[in-house]
């Protein structure tokens, strides 16, 4: 299971770079965070990296079946 310290280092990592690929890699992040930890801790992860200019990506949306 992933922690919260782990979900950030490897978000820190995709933002680096910026292809679909990388957005891809960081929706089964956050898919793997709301599966362990809940939606909450996904919506605060949007926000501490701004994941929705980056990519995007929305806080309050569902990535729970991403990557399954």
């Amino acid at each position: 299971m992933m922690n919260i310290d782990r979900a950030r280092e490897l978000i820190r990592v995709q933002l680096q770079f910026s292809s679909g690929y990388n957005r891809n890699a960081v929706r089964m992040i956050l898919g793997e965070m709301q599966r362990t930890q809940g939606q909450q801790v996904v919506d605060n992860l949007i926000r501490e990296f701004d994941l929705e200019y980056h990519y995007g990506l929305k806080a309050g949306s569902n990535f729970s079946s991403v990557g399954l």
